[in-house]
């Protein structure tokens, strides 16, 4: 700093304190008790009395509960991570070959844009609201629709797999095509945010440099692995932690967890099962962070 003039540096700072204070805010306010609360109900008994509540410590005891004598958590835990698994690469591969076709320019682009992004607003609060009083039933409604078109689609698995097959495509990858092709209204319906982050991205990169990729000669296969993948490299990773994360959200952890809660009114298992839950997505996302920022190309 010289005088009274900020840096560079400085300016990017206060900026950088003022774009997170709303979130700072909201999380001493509104987060921060109950995460604490949560952290005391893992490691106590929760009785409801006349006066409210009680605890009593009991230590690992819900821990222990949750990881070696509940029947069914365990299998819905691996079940879950193995379905995150498999869901992620589906997703980004579609959202990133979705938004590379609507970056193009065509008519009715804004229309086929506004269709893609539909299922995030049929996901939304408000809808869900709507369905809950009964004035609209999306849920039946995508279920028949996805039903129909797995119902059709069962005529050409076998075609479809023996053509994967003779290309000379291994056995696991065939089956998980197939099994990509069979959920592609789930894919899609997951897909709405991704596509809207890499149409950012993509709608980023200066024409300039595949002009000069067309005067050199590369065909499009190369510009888009030699331009476009290297500069939507970083919401690459973005789209990677955000589907982790809303796989997870919605997954049926997080269902039994509520479960456990509020129907069995087990608070301190249920505490401590959220609480192995958060900490296995932290460990997932840490790692696939770290991995993933080694390879992503920043301008």
């Amino acid at each position: 700093m010289r005088g009274n003039k900020l840096s560079l540096n400085h300016k990017r700072s206060f900026l950088g304190i003022a774009f997170i204070t709303p979130w700072l805010l909201g999380f001493v306010f509104l987060f921060a008790t109950p995460l604490i609360q949560s952290i005391k109900f893992s490691f106590s008994k929760l009785t409801v009395d006349p006066s409210g509540f009680s605890l009593n410590w009991v230590g690992w005891s819900n821990f222990n509960n949750a990881l070696f004598i509940d029947a069914s958590f365990n299998r819905v835990l691996t079940e879950s991570v193995r379905d995150m698994v498999l869901n992620v690469p589906m997703i980004l591969f579609f959202s990133l070959f979705s938004a590379t076709l609507l970056n193009q320019k065509f008519r009715g682009r804004i229309l086929a844009r506004a269709i893609f992004f539909l299922p995030v607003i049929l996901a939304s609060n408000a809808i869900s609201a709507a369905e809950a009083s009964g004035l609209i039933n999306l849920v039946g409604d995508a279920t028949a629709v996805n039903e129909l078109g797995q119902s059709g689609s069962q005529y050409n698995v076998m075609s479809m797999v023996m053509i994967l097959s003779d290309i000379g495509l291994p056995l696991s990858f065939v089956d998980y095509i197939v099994d990509a092709i069979l959920r592609i209204y789930e894919i899609i319906t997951s897909s709405g945010v991704q596509i809207l982050i890499f149409l950012a991205a993509l709608q980023s990169v200066p024409g300039a440099m595949y002009e000069v990729a067309k005067i050199e000669g590369a065909t499009a296969y190369e510009s888009f692995w030699k331009i476009t993948f290297p500069l939507v490299s970083p919401l690459i990773l973005t789209n990677v932690i955000y589907t982790i994360i809303d796989s997870f959200s919605g997954s049926t952890v997080t269902r039994m967890i509520f479960t456990t809660a509020f129907t069995t009114q087990n608070f301190g298992l249920s505490a401590a099962m959220s609480w192995i839950y958060t900490l296995i997505i932290s460990l997932i996302l840490i790692i696939v962070g770290y991995g993933l920022s080694k390879r992503v190309h920043y301008n």
